[in-house]
């Protein structure tokens, strides 16, 4: 190679333009894609989601007894009735129905698979996000006028591991129910799962029909409450009325008794205290057992209730296939665990259901006009939008109720915003507020919120900048909010020019106000 020569340049990464652009094909993502549709059916978009298939979290969570923990009549879309009999469904079953809304709105032509999002900057000379994915064929650019994020807050990549000591000693199986194997063989022998939340609720009597024996191992115990799997009124409703309209006053019962539960737990801890152990005794019978294994030290909906079906993991434990054991893991032992007591669990095979892992946005980093946003300096407007953050929604739903009921919320409020913008011409619509956001974003106990709640954004304590537990409270206040309260609007004919009388907010986006006192925490909020 002579001097004047050069290497050339690698080219540049192909770009794609879309007006939105949608990250994640799960049931927010489809649900948000459908509602895009439904209501400004002009727009462009484009999902993209990492994994081959749609699904989102019930595509990647296959251990034995994957299902929902609410019921379908919420968890379902409002607009595609649920018709199956089961109102808790299975992972199968949720899957195959969200890919049935996707093919039913023509979605699944508008996903790229494979396409994991790493990145994204946006640049207010232009309004536009330049978004950075990684495929199999090497990275590829898009941009977008608005980007809406639905990929959840689990980390898909790894789940939360605990550090046990003597771990590598162990002679049997180790798994994570996050990674299931598919070839995993656990028929008649002794398995013992760590933790007692959703996972282990679920899959202990999946496992228990088929191993030796299966024994829940916790350090403390969590509330657990019972539900029909199936529900006859809702049997009779659906065989007389239309399918939308069944589904539609389904949808109403169950979040009005959810609502009510939420709040009697909240306003009167001892009666729902007193409801729970009762469940637990008319299926166990001993008392002392229930208090030993089935009465948690913290306050009803502190953490998240789990949900067992016509109480299968009671069944279980009164069969003999099943115990539960409170106690301390000292180690990791070639045969299985020794605990702090000293006794020892036997265990050909160990599920370590010991929680998720969270990761905002999926782990993406955001640029706004060269600057990183730190997410957790961040204050959520409406629980849908970041202070600071041009032309971005995200989706979380409710901790205290079925997921969708809050994303549905959310995905028919943007296309609300994207309408105004289009009206009135507006290319910058960009949260600013002027209060300190003292709150979690998320506000529950639960080890695996604590653990990652300094990477998500806080919330203050009036609105709009509080997200609300509440979804009779949000569907009034999303569905007739005012789109411009609290809002920098940036018209489409001031884009490249720099305006002397209005500062852009920082990537933070926060003015603290000293001023505004604290106020009382409500306990619908």
């Amino acid at each position: 190679m002579t001097a004047t020569q050069s290497t050339p340049e690698a080219a540049p990464p192909a770009t794609e333009h879309r007006d939105v652009l949608i990250v994640g094909a799960g049931l927010s993502g489809v649900g948000a894609a459908c509602r895009l549709q439904q209501e400004l059916p002009g727009k462009d978009y484009a999902l993209l989601e990492a994994r081959e298939n749609l699904g989102g979290t019930w595509d990647l969570f296959r251990y034995p007894g994957i299902r929902s923990d609410s019921d379908m009549f919420t968890l379902a879309y409002p607009f595609k009735p649920w018709r199956e009999r089961r109102a808790i469904a299975d992972g199968a079953d949720i899957r195959r129905y969200i890919a049935e809304a996707a093919d039913e709105y023509g979605v699944r032509d508008h996903i790229s698979f494979g396409t994991k999002v790493v990145g994204a900057e946006w640049d207010s000379a232009t309004a536009r996000w330049t978004v950075h994915t990684e495929t199999a064929a090497g990275p590829k650019r898009w941009t977008c006028s608005f980007l809406f994020m639905c990929s959840g807050y689990y980390d898909y990549d790894a789940g939360y591991q605990p550090e046990f000591p003597g771990r590598e000693d162990f002679a049997g199986t180790w798994v994570h129910p996050q990674f299931w194997p598919e070839d995993l063989s656990y028929e008649d022998k002794k398995v013992v799962v760590i933790g007692s939340g959703a996972t282990a609720v679920t899959l202990i009597p999946s496992l228990a029909g088929t191993a030796e024996h299966v024994t829940m191992l916790q350090r403390s115990p969590s509330y657990l409450t019972v539900l029909p799997s199936s529900d006859p009124v809702a049997d009779r409703l659906r065989r007389y009325l239309p399918a939308k309209l069944a589904h539609t006053l389904l949808r109403y019962q169950y979040v009005t008794l959810t609502q009510a539960f939420y709040q009697l737990a909240r306003r009167r801890p001892e009666r729902v205290k007193k409801l729970l152990r009762g469940l637990a005794l008319k299926f166990l019978k001993d008392e002392s057992y229930v208090d030993r294994h089935f009465t948690p030290s913290y306050e009803p909906w502190d953490q998240r209730l789990c949900v067992i079906p016509e109480g299968d993991l009671f069944t279980a434990i009164n069969k003999g296939t099943a115990s539960v054991v409170t106690d301390h893991i000292d180690r990791i032992t070639e045969k299985g665990i020794r605990l702090r007591s000293g006794e020892e669990l036997e265990a050909d095979v160990i599920v370590s259901a010991t929680g998720l892992s969270l990761k905002p946005l999926g782990g993406m980093t955001i640029h706004v006009d060269g600057e990183q946003v730190d997410l957790g300096k961040t204050v959520t407007y409406r629980g849908l939008m970041l202070s600071g953050v041009p032309n971005l929604a995200f989706c979380i739903g409710y901790v205290n109720a079925s997921w969708t009921l809050r994303a549905d919320l959310v995905a028919r409020y943007v296309p609300r915003l994207l309408g105004l913008m289009d009206r009135e011409r507006i290319a910058i619509a960009t949260p600013a507020p002027s209060v300190s956001p003292d709150r979690p974003l998320l506000d529950l106990s639960s080890g695996y919120v604590k653990r990652s709640e300094h990477l998500f954004p806080r919330q203050g304590r009036t609105d709009p900048w509080r997200l609300r537990q509440n979804f009779f409270l949000d569907a009034v206040g999303l569905g007739r909010a005012d789109l411009k309260k609290d809002m920098l609007l940036t018209p489409a004919s001031a884009l490249g020019a720099r305006s002397a009388t209005v500062t852009p907010p920082s990537a933070a986006g926060i003015a603290v106000d000293h001023t505004r006192a604290p106020q009382k925490q409500e306990v619908a909020s």
